[in-house]
């Protein structure tokens, strides 16, 4: 095969979206000495100049070597970067590029990258909505985005109620999340099912209170309920509690994975694609989790390039839960960028066949929207809530 040429990171954004952070994304672009282009994605939150600049060292080290040796080019970024293991900014600008080359090589041979990996295990993918619910604060604000999503023909929706409520809950928050997931349920019904985000920030005490509360309308599952660096609280939160846990956007290698799958502290993990190590390491995280029995819903919430090579992947593996997705709640010009090559038909993606990822990338369009500098950021609201949804809680 031919020789890598060359490695691009480009920041793309303007200030759409159901969020500050998805108003941006990372896109790199791998070039081959015959003229093959491969297209990945990185993680941007309030760290997209950081990741080019990343992407731009794993360029110097690349340039020049095989893109189908995918295994031997980890290694060789892991040689040269002492801190890989704990850096996110590395973790991911690697996943990028690794999501571009395994492009490259469907490209090449003219396939999909589902079937370098094993061949279709299903022809299409059962998502649940996220960033439908902008805007909203009440319970009548939920259940009516609600409906209206169910309305586009999901039968799943994930939402964070919690308002602004951090690190503790106080009776009134508890009052105020539980009404409003009472909204969405009877607003819904039964047969929809329902998924609570708590982007990780949360003591045990105030989880597990949530957990009591919240579990009487049957979520799915309970995403993130304590802080994610709080390992002892995530037991005292396994072992008082009766609701399933999902979590894992935040792990950087299959070593994190094993932690949670060894110590049963997850019934369905969500690495991301993007900064778990790109195909060459979700593929074996993918293989661990159905070792211990456990379930993936992969986390999926930047752009139309990672949307695309979390496709790829669902379509190979056997446990695969549910995705997430954003897609209809992307800013336009992100389905514009794929030709709205992945739309959400009945609530499933239907698997591309086309090669590499299966998306026809519209070059032309990175200059359009392409801009320098960091990305939008609110003082009224974390960037990782969905925009509107924060309102300050006592302290």
């Amino acid at each position: 095969m031919s020789k890598i040429s060359r490695v691009e990171g480009h920041i793309l954004g303007n200030k759409e979206g159901p969020a500050t952070w998805a108003s941006v994304m990372v896109l790199v672009k791998v070039e081959t000495s015959d003229g093959l282009v491969g297209y990945g994605e990185a993680v941007p939150t309030l760290r997209a100049e950081p990741m080019l600049h990343a992407i731009e060292e794993i360029g110097r080290i690349y340039t020049g070597l095989d893109p189908s040796e995918v295994e031997r080019n980890r290694v060789e970024w892991e040689k040269n970067d002492f801190y890989m293991h704990s850096s996110f900014e590395s973790t991911s600008a690697y996943s990028a590029v690794d999501i571009a080359l395994w492009d490259l090589i469907g490209k090449s041979l003219g396939a999909p990258v589902h079937k370098l990996m094993g061949g279709l295990y299903r022809e299409r993918i059962p998502v649940y909505a996220n960033g439908w619910y902008s805007d909203c604060r009440t319970p009548d604000d939920f259940a009516k985005k609600a409906e209206m999503t169910i309305k586009m023909g999901y039968r799943a929706l994930k939402f964070d109620p919690f308002g602004g409520y951090y690190d503790r809950i106080d009776k009134n928050g508890l009052k105020s999340s539980s009404e409003i997931v009472r909204a969405v349920r009877e607003s819904v019904g039964n047969g929809v099912e329902l998924m609570i985000e708590h982007h990780g920030r949360f003591n045990s005490k105030s989880a597990i209170m949530i957990a009591d509360e919240i579990g009487q309308y049957d979520p799915l599952f309970m995403e993130e309920p304590v802080h994610p660096n709080d390992l002892m609280g995530l037991r005292n939160y396994r072992n008082r509690t009766d609701v399933r846990i999902a979590l894992g956007e935040r792990i950087i290698s299959k070593e994190q994975a094993m932690e949670y799958l060894y110590e049963g502290l997850v019934d369905i993990l969500q690495p991301d694609i993007c900064n778990i190590g790109g195909f060459t390491e979700i593929r074996k995280v993918g293989a661990l989790t159905e070792a211990f029995g456990i379930t993936l819903a992969p986390h999926n919430a930047f752009g139309p390039i990672q949307n695309a090579a979390t496709i790829q992947f669902d379509a190979s593996i056997p446990n695969l839960e549910i995705q997430e997705s954003f897609y209809d709640f992307f800013p336009g010009w992100k389905r514009e960028l794929v030709g709205n090559g992945t739309p959400v038909i009945d609530g499933y993606y239907q698997v591309n066949r086309g090669p590499g990822l299966g998306i026809d990338v519209k070059d032309g369009m990175i200059k359009e929207y392409e801009f320098k500098g960091m990305e939008e950021w609110n003082p009224d609201e974390p960037v990782w809530v969905v925009r509107g949804t924060w309102d300050k809680a006592p302290v």
